[in-house]
């Protein structure tokens, strides 16, 4: 199927599924791979099942097939907006396979992750995107979701995190 024939293809999206954790984790490798960033990938497919369809989900999933293939996922979970006082999602991983990229299938995603946040009073979508992906950075100004100047992200994992979780005084508690 070509770029052209876009317009004429049915993209099905429907919620992941427990039996969806190895083509998630192939999307997640495949991120990684397009930002040269596959050494630092640590997740597995059992973490995929384990974190996302387990007891207590720690994400959701969207999964998008044209003609019963696996065309691509949007990865996200709910946030909250203290300033606007309502929810929102954060769109965690938005990954295309190769042979359907051209064909709307990120963009079609990400609507209709809009609409479900909708439905459920929320009032926007929120994303990082890595600052060496060029590509995806157009993408999304070209489809409406722009960079914000007005935030900016820090972060504190691996060796770090745990050293801070254990140290310092907890203040008064007793």
């Amino acid at each position: 199927m070509t770029t052209k024939d876009a317009k004429h293809v049915r993209v099905h999206i429907r919620p992941g599924r427990v039996e969806d954790a190895e083509n998630i984790h192939a999307a997640l490798l495949g991120i990684a791979e397009t930002v040269g960033e596959l050494p630092k990938m640590r997740s597995t497919p059992e973490d995929i099942r384990r974190d996302g369809f387990g007891s207590k989900p720690h994400f959701q999933v969207l999964i998008a097939e044209i003609d019963s293939e696996f065309a691509g996922i949007c990865l996200y979970f709910p946030i909250y907006s203290t300033w606007r006082g309502r929810p929102g999602a954060f769109v965690q991983d938005l990954f295309v396979g190769k042979d359907f990229r051209g064909m709307k299938v990120g963009e079609k995603l990400l609507r209709q992750l809009a609409r479900l946040v909708k439905q459920e009073g929320g009032v926007y979508l929120e994303l990082a995107v890595d600052t060496g992906n060029i590509g995806a950075q157009r993408f999304y100004e070209r489809i409406g979701i722009a960079h914000q100047d007005d935030d900016q992200v820090h972060r504190i994992i691996g060796d770090a995190f745990f050293a801070f979780a254990e140290a310092g005084d907890l203040g008064d508690e007793r």
